[in-house]
């Protein structure tokens, strides 16, 4: 065999680099099994043993292993198996823009930023392009015919590459470009923030033309500091404080226009507004001091537009912000403050910090020492000097952190901010300080949490469902294909080594999505296998001698295997181009598994089977209870395509009604919302759980929001679903949610449970052990993404057939079946959605697995039409029936043993994979099985009919049928 040299050079090369990348893995896993053992669970003691292991060095020889370093350099694990926390953050382009018009009080830019804000809600399309679309309409509307150059819009000193005549596409590209910037920027500020955390492996990226950064931190427990520390745009600010006697005069207007408008305003108009506020309690320089539990009231009452409308002059434009934390002696309320401010929202002093630490005041609290930059520092003078006597406050991310007195000027811009801080809520504020702030605020607009005991179960029911797929696949290659199966696991274990390997030089994320995706890609692998060895015995079947058979099986299967394959690496491809952490790793892991499938079943396999033969040595394709298995097997499958399209059409119209009527359920990805898996210390009735937190997720007029309970694999666990509080994106707002969550379960929960305890879910016997968030617009956009990347991927499939076998005929018949597997399996999830004891529901996770069943379907069409395209050169004689006929039935033993395998694959994943993937197998074991009927009665039979006009020798003479394998064999 030609070129076996340089394939073994390859795949020695290959191993060596693999084996050289995963040695880090190796190293920390063994340092920290040892720690594990001597610390007997001890997390004290476990954190010593490391410190200890951590100071030697492995000395291989070649290269030397130390713990810090291989750390650095071992195998990513994603949220769901190492727990932690993913989200994505939105960086708030109002903000940005607003900066870049030096914050101007145009009514045509503001009320095209309040437009843009309500558009931006159900849109797919960035904030400024939405915002260039809004100002034209308005620009229209008022007759205005403002230029974006207009020194009231963009022609400002911040942007001084704009000129009075600068054309209005320029700007539009300046602006963008800006913003591009600005997010660029942002991007390193959070990046610097995390590593001030010491965070091992944080992945953090941005995601192009979003002005959105995804955040990926493994193994991070504390949830809610991560989420504070991310969102804080370190926009410290100081303004000055309206005092109680200014604000009482609106607050009891606005009392009276509850009592007869609260409806309106969305609270009852029963609703006591001065018991609300507690003015009797008043701390210093507040003007209201607020349970936590009304805090979303009186936010709902304030934000109304009613009572903004309401409000007098000396108030117009002030900003009611809410203190950082309740007070030390009074922990149920918050304070509200009253800030004056004018129209631009600008404020008095906006500077940046050249340096922060922590710092002690003279009553020993802690507090955080700062030096303004020299502009701050003369503001701040500025300001002091004008308020002495009078109260400011300091700011961060329009939070008051504390509101003084001023009792003298302050000319060199130190300060101190006191806030009743803990030491580490200090030095978390001095690092964000210290990182530098952000462009613009930035928001949460979808997370992730898996807790550390989820993650450690997804990777033992991952692997175990690895394992026994393994186990399935080498049994029953051996017992199918005899010796030449041996060879067929030699090159499937090939597989899975370079796989791996090359999953870790390129610093892929292991996820659970991504163990399903290397053990399907074991069963697509030997598929390359199945197609030569099913060749060869047909060649033997031939009489000819086992090194020609092999030799003709090989050389017969290899544009089959190429077609397949390809396809196949389209679906991945569209994949990771639209899906989204953990359907990325899944796309990278069956990209990466298709590309080693081919070189190691095709070329490596080939080099050790002809390296045997050319010994002398005989190698069986199959054994004796295997050998005549769909041998002289000959099915009319032509014939009885009437009765599929019958029995087809009528399941299409049962699965298109239940589409239409039942609809879908749709996951909180789709939908928005929140979602949390709890754990329980004992079985708990979902029917009583839903019932419980239906009484507290109460909106404030007294409707119920959506919620949503149901069994969650084992009976001691629930999957919670609740739109409630869905607009609202602050950590405040999840922590309220969590809170209700927590009381609505409680009953439910051991006596001395606590809201922290339930929160972390460090404690295994109960709590929340994994949450998801998606704010409305992601939604869209996930919502959009998935159907964009079906519809792609059906074009790419179309585009790439018509290329391989030169006629549209073919390309309609294998979409035709397509379009039919996705409909019948979007039924099945919609007639199922309340009937399985699983989640049936419509998410990102459906999506990819719905784009894997069409890449497995036409990958099975492929080696049908492929067969087809050979006989149209060498069976010209017969009828197009018998020949479609023939080329379906001489390919059975493939198509059985491939969807069989994989099948039985799938179905170890879907009982031993746990429960986070049993929705995403389920899917996949329907689009096996109605693949490989698609395949047969509606790729082949619909081609059949819009060829059979032309007949088989017109078809087989038209010069534009290319026939590589026809060329091969004459």
């Amino acid at each position: 065999m030609q070129g076996k040299g340089f394939i073994t050079l390859i795949a020695v090369i290959l191993g060596l680099i693999c084996i050289n990348e995963l040695l880090p893995t190796w190293y920390t896993s063994k340092v920290e099994k040892q720690a594990t053992e001597i610390s007997a669970g001890d997390p004290v003691k476990y954190q010593k043993e490391l410190d200890r292991l951590s100071k030697d060095t492995l000395n291989l020889g070649f290269t030397k292993l130390h713990y810090s370093g291989a750390k650095e350099k071992e195998m990513k694990l994603g949220l769901d198996l190492k727990g932690g926390i993913n989200v994505l953050l939105e960086i708030n382009q109002r903000d940005l823009i607003s900066n870049l018009t030096n914050y101007s009080e145009n009514p045509i830019l503001i009320e095209a930023l309040n437009r843009t804000d309500e558009v931006q809600k159900n849109s797919t399309r960035s904030y400024i392009d939405n915002f260039f679309v809004e100002f034209d309409a308005v620009n229209k509307q008022k007759g205005a015919n403002l230029k974006l150059a207009d020194p009231e819009i963009f022609g400002n000193p911040n942007l001084t590459e704009i000129r009075f005549n600068t054309n209005d596409e320029e700007v539009k590209k300046i602006v963008r470009n800006r913003i591009e910037l600005s997010t660029g920027t942002a991007y390193e500020v959070i990046r610097t923030r995390i590593d001030k955390m010491g965070v091992t492996q944080p992945n953090v990226q941005r995601v192009p033309g979003t002005g959105r950064i995804s955040v990926e931190m493994p193994g991070v427990k504390d949830i809610d500091r991560v989420k504070k520390m991310l969102q804080t745009s370190a926009k410290l600010q100081f303004w000055e404080v309206q005092q109680l006697q200014e604000v009482a005069p609106y607050f009891e207007q606005l009392s009276q226009i509850i009592a007869v408008k609260g409806d309106s305003i969305g609270v009852p108009k029963t609703t006591n507004l001065m018991n609300l506020l507690q003015l009797n309690t008043m701390a210093a320089n507040g003007v209201g001091n607020i349970k936590l539990s009304d805090t979303a009231t009186i936010n709902k009452i304030l934000n109304s537009q009613i009572a903004k409308d309401a409000r007098p002059a000396n108030i117009k434009y002030t900003n009611f912000f809410w203190g950082y934390k309740p007070d030390a002696g009074n922990e149920n309320n918050l304070v509200l403050y009253a800030i004056r401010s004018n129209a631009s929202q600008k404020a008095p002093v906006d500077g940046a910090v050249e340096s922060a630490n922590i710092g002690y005041d003279d009553l020993g609290r802690v507090v955080v020492d700062m030096q303004m930059d020299s502009k701050g520092a003369k503001d701040w003078k500025t300001m002091t000097e004008k308020n002495v006597g009078k109260p400011v406050a300091v700011t961060l991310d329009n939070v008051v952190y504390t509101a003084p007195n001023v009792n003298e000027a302050i000319p060199s811009g130190r300060t101190q901010i006191s806030g009743n801080f803990s030491q580490e809520e200090a030095q978390d504020l001095v690092n964000v300080l210290g990182a530098g702030k952000l462009p613009a605020g930035a928001k949460i607009v979808q997370a992730e949490v898996v807790g550390p005991s989820l993650g450690a179960e997804s990777i033992q029911s991952g692997m175990w469902s690895f394992i026994i797929a393994f186990l399935i696949i080498v049994v029953y290659l051996i017992f199918y294909y005899g010796g030449a199966g041996v060879y067929a696991v030699i090159a499937m274990v090939f597989n899975l080594f370079f796989l791996i390997g090359i999953m870790d030089s390129v610093d892929a994320t292991l996820t659970l999505p991504g163990i399903a995706g290397i053990v399907l890609s074991m069963a697509m692998a030997i598929d390359a296998n199945v197609i030569v060895y099913e060749r060869t015995k047909e060649e033997l079947f031939l009489g000819k001698n086992i090194k020609e058979a092999y030799k003709e099986g090989f050389n017969f299967s290899l544009s089959a295997i190429i077609d397949g394959n390809i396809t196949s690496l389209l679906t991945a491809i569209v994949l990771y181009v639209f899906g989204t952490g953990p359907i990325k790793g899944f796309a990278v892991t069956l990209g990466i598994g298709i590309l080693m499938s081919m070189f190691t079943c095709v070329l490596l396999t080939r080099v050790m089977i002809f390296n045997r033969l050319e010994k002398g040595k005989g190698l069986s394709v199959w054994t004796p209870m295997t050998k005549n298995l769909f041998r002289n097997t000959w099915i009319n499958f032509i014939g009885k395509r009437k009765f599929a399209y019958i029995f087809s059409a009528i399941l299409t119209v049962i699965c298109l009604l239940s589409i239409f009527t039942q609809g879908f359920k749709f996951g909180v990805d789709f939908n928005g919302g929140r979602s949390y898996v709890v754990r329980f210390d004992k079985s708990v009735n979902p029917v009583e759980a839903d019932e419980s937190l239906q009484k507290i997720f109460v909106a404030t007029d007294g409707d119920q929001n959506a919620v949503d309970v149901k069994t969650f694999g084992t009976d001691n666990q629930l999957k919670i679903t609740t739109d409630y509080m869905i607009n609202e994106e602050s950590v405040e707002a999840d922590m309220a949610v969590e809170q209700k969550l927590f009381e609505g379960l409680k009953q439910f929960l051991p006596a001395d449970a606590s809201v922290r305890n339930f929160k972390g879910g460090e404690d295994t016997t109960y709590g929340i052990i994994s949450s998801v968030k998606v704010g409305p617009t992601v939604a869209d956009d996930i919502k959009s993404g998935g159907a964009m990347a079906l519809l792609i991927a059906l074009v790419g499939i179309f585009l790439y057939i018509l290329l391989r076998f030169k006629r549209w005929q073919f390309s309609t018949g294998a979409i035709a079946s397509l379009v039919h597997d996705a409909i019948v399996i979007l039924g099945a999830y919609s007639i199922l959605r309340n009937i399985m004891p699983f989640s049936m529901e419509i998410n990102q996770d459906f999506i990819a697995a719905l784009l894997t069943v069409l890449g497995y379907s036409i990958n099975d069409t492929v080696i049908i039409f492929d067969r087809i395209r050979e006989y149209l050169k060498d069976k010209k004689s017969l009828t197009l029936e018998n020949l479609f006929n023939d080329s379906i039935s001489s390919t059975l033993g493939r198509t059985f043993n491939t969807a069989f395998a994989t099948f039985l694959v799938i179905l170890a994943i879907f009982i031993f994979g746990g429960e986070n993937l049993r929705g995403f197998m389920f899917a996949l074991l329907i689009g096996v099985g109605f693949g490989t009927y698609s395949t047969w009665f509606i790729a082949s039979a619909v081609s059949y009919d819009l060829l059979k006009k032309k007949g088989t020798k017109a078809i087989a003479e038209d010069p534009i049928v290319e026939d590589v394998a026809g060329k091969t064999r004459n």
